[in-house]
């Protein structure tokens, strides 16, 4: 008899387990609101959607977003998968079209024989069944309700944003260049604003003293470090501005100068008609907003289609509630997977899902498993989120220093990419006598 589960949420983390799932002969109830209800920062329809940057970062194997993705490709990810088939130019950045990534995601879970998308707000968690719960930061507040029966008082949250983008044809280029900062500036994938030492600190005056948002009075400022807004870094340190987003490092224009400070803006879309602000995550309020990035050089006329918004991302207390399989201590039946775990990024949320999805299958199977080693990305994100030494959990990207290295004194990235690969060999042997997967062709 087939084996079905319940997933809830259709975001990265959600689809990854479902589809891994799915492949394994598994039927999938794959619940999604966003076609009912829309959060704030939501746009389409469409599953896995990429409402923030439009890159899950770094393809080099010396960088820890590298690694992460070689770990996930090994694993047959899905979300890995629509990349590749989604690329844009984006430099060392692995940057996608962010509608034809999520059509593909959702044309292929809506297509999958063993997945049922249901288009329902899941107010009521049935804990007799087997879920996977995968709302994201950004869960609804019924069902955030129903999910405080598990967590009790140990729902965090933090505050994060995204940034504007912008139409290309809005941007006069004869104040403009194009530049990367992996290639020495030659063949520039970014467009590149340059700032003189004077028009930079006009610029971060005007961040300075820009009009906000205002936060509830119930929240407090707790930002995320990876998408801190740009007016809270310009009100923080001007050096911090200018090793930060506005680097001019590397971003050396056509008269073989560097300016001083540099704002660049990255292809958002496929038929190259949107860039977005690289870094320029931002709570400024919209009128502001337009006000401001229209002083910067070439932006005169610049027409915005997506505002930068700022939100309140919500997370539960892994270390506390989750066994390292995601799995909640006081209900066997219940995983959790995604950024609602406290992993902060794409990849980071995916994976989880991916991780969550092979638990899952050894659970229906009565198997027990070694998770992965910390010496792959993979375990190493899972062990943090569910180390129990943690009192409190804060948010987690990827990064070089949460892995376990053998040789502590090895100070080449490389290394560490080449024993990833091989602890994860040796994690997918462990598992493929009951989770199968495939090769992924870029």
């Amino acid at each position: 008899m087939q084996k079905e589960v319940n997933i809830i949420g259709a975001g990265l983390a959600g689809c990854e387990a479902a589809y891994l799932l799915a492949n394994n002969g598994v039927k999938v109830n794959l619940y999604e609101v966003k076609s009912l209800i829309k959060n704030d920062i939501q746009k389409t329809n469409d599953l896995a959607e990429l409402v923030c940057s439009n890159t899950l970062r770094s393809k080099s194997k010396k960088n820890a977003a590298g690694i992460l993705k070689n770990e996930m490709q090994m694993l047959n990810s899905l979300v890995i998968q629509a990349a590749y088939e989604n690329q844009i130019p984006g430099d060392d950045a692995l940057s996608v079209d962010r509608f034809g990534f999520s059509k593909s995601i959702t044309e292929k879970i809506k297509q999958h024989k063993n997945i049922t998308l249901v288009d329902k707000e899941v107010t009521e968690i049935d804990y007799t069944k087997v879920t996977i719960i995968a709302s994201g930061p950004l869960t609804t507040e019924k069902l955030g309700q129903n999910i405080e029966y598990i967590t009790g008082n140990e729902k965090l949250f933090f505050l994060d944003a995204s940034a504007p983008i912008i139409t290309k044809d809005s941007i006069d280029f004869k104040h403009v260049y194009w530049a990367s900062r992996h290639n020495d500036g030659k063949d520039g994938k970014y467009i590149c604003i340059p700032l003189n030492e004077e028009q930079f600190n006009t610029f971060v005056e005007e961040l300075r003293n820009a009009e906000t948002v205002k936060l509830k009075s119930f929240e407090k400022e707790i930002y995320f470090r990876g998408c801190q807004p740009i007016e809270q870094i310009a009100k923080t340190s001007k050096k911090v501005l200018l090793n930060g987003p506005l680097s001019p490092n590397n971003l050396i224009n056509e008269n073989n100068q560097t300016p001083y400070a540099v704002v660049q803006l990255r292809q958002d879309d496929a038929i190259d008609s949107l860039y977005n602000f690289v870094g320029f995550q931002t709570n400024i309020k919209w009128p502001e907003q337009k006000r401001i990035l229209q002083t910067l050089p070439g932006l005169v006329n610049l027409n915005i289609v997506r505002y930068g918004v700022m939100h309140k991302n919500y997370y539960i207390n892994s270390p506390k509630l989750l066994n390292r399989a995601q799995q909640v201590k006081r209900n066997k039946n219940i995983f959790f997977a995604g950024q609602i775990t406290g992993v902060e990024g794409y990849i980071e949320s995916a994976s989880s899902g991916i991780l969550a999805g092979i638990n899952l299958l050894a659970y229906l199977n009565n198997i027990k498993i070694e998770q992965p080693s910390r010496k792959t990305m993979l375990g190493a994100l899972n062990f943090y989120i569910t180390n129990p030494k943690h009192e409190t959990l804060k948010p987690m990207k990827c990064n070089l220093g949460i892995l376990d290295q053998q040789n502590k004194n090895a100070k080449s990235e490389f290394y560490s990419f080449e024993e990833s690969a091989k602890e994860m060999q040796a994690f997918i042997k462990r598992i493929n006598n009951f989770v199968k997967l495939g090769e992924i062709n870029e």
